[in-house]
């Protein structure tokens, strides 16, 4: 496969593009102008994205991360590797890093990272056992000298904007408040997310650092998320709040995997686990790394919502 490439493009192959937060890299990585790669299974079911993708100029890649030559094979055509696998795939990713290690020629590796920063929050058992997952592919990329980014790209707006506000029922009158509703949260629109990944994982100053995305700005309180959007809807809603005790014991009495959503819920916005630590060391938060790229603020998400509301989705555990 021939590509003519220009100064500052890097060949990038993107694991999970098909998924959630994958779309947006893989769409990201084709409007800043670079040659995109998608791995994708032979038996993907999201026939129509592929089809959007190819029609957009991505380079569609059939096989699984089984395949263990057909993955150096893969990797020898590409520069830069993002993984934005989905949680149950987390530790496929030590496979892709055994092809990496054989290929010998990527540039950097972003494992599938993209929410709370792992390294950096304690969490209850069910989330901590998913963080755990997150932390052995960091210490294995570490450890086989794979230069990486790892990203933290906290709260997908859209995503969470739909699970706590519910705007898509026009007649809901009552908001679910987890904890006091006091906590910040960080969130980013999920096509900042993409945009800012591809710019990280092409920036030379990024190389063997952990960027966390948390423009300040956009670290807000569940209670100031409902005012913000009451003022928009006009509407007043009834505030129910469940208690941090409650969300603890049903982090210990749902099944595995239905304990890890409360746990996460209970992380970010009961103990505001992705604002409440001090950025230092060879961290860098991302929002003034590049002057022509900004972050999209809550309050333009809620108008994207008011306007044309996100569909929600859900994340898959299992």
């Amino acid at each position: 496969m021939g590509i003519t490439m220009k100064q500052n493009e890097s060949k990038i192959l993107i694991f999970g593009g098909t998924g959630y937060i994958g779309s947006h890299m893989v769409k990201a990585s084709i409007k800043l102008g670079h040659p995109t790669y998608v791995f994708t299974r032979p038996d993907s079911d999201k026939k129509d994205l592929i089809r959007e993708f190819q029609s957009m100029g991505a380079i569609i890649i059939k096989g699984r991360v089984e395949e263990h030559d057909k993955l150096v094979e893969a990797l020898r055509e590409v520069d830069i590797v993002i993984s934005a696998l989905a949680y149950p795939q987390v530790l496929d990713q030590l496979k892709i890093l055994e092809a990496i290690k054989i290929a010998g020629n990527i540039k950097r590796f972003l494992p599938s990272d993209f929410g709370v920063e792992e390294d950096r929050v304690s969490a209850l058992p069910p989330f901590e056992a998913f963080l755990d997952k997150k932390r052995r592919i960091r210490r294995a990329i570490e450890e086989a000298k794979i230069p990486y980014t790892f990203i933290s790209a906290n709260c997908y707006g859209s995503y969470f904007i739909n699970y706590l506000l519910n705007p898509s029922h026009p007649n809901k009158q009552e908001i679910t408040v987890y904890g006091s509703g006091e906590a910040k949260a960080v969130l980013n629109y999920e096509q900042d997310i993409g945009m800012y990944t591809i710019k990280v994982a092409t920036d030379p100053r990024m190389h063997n650092r952990i960027v966390i995305f948390r423009p300040s700005e956009n670290a807000v309180s569940q209670l100031e998320l409902i005012s913000l959007w009451e003022k928009k809807t006009g509407k007043i809603f009834k505030k129910t709040h469940i208690s941090e005790e409650e969300i603890v014991t049903l982090s210990q009495t749902l099944p595995d995997p239905q304990n890890i959503p409360v746990s996460i819920l209970h992380s970010v916005f009961v103990k505001g686990a992705t604002a409440d630590f001090e950025i230092g060391g060879d961290d860098v938060e991302a929002s003034s790394l590049y002057p022509d790229l900004k972050f999209s603020t809550v309050d333009e998400m809620l108008d994207v919502f008011l306007k044309n509301p996100p569909k929600p989705a859900s994340a898959a555990f299992e």
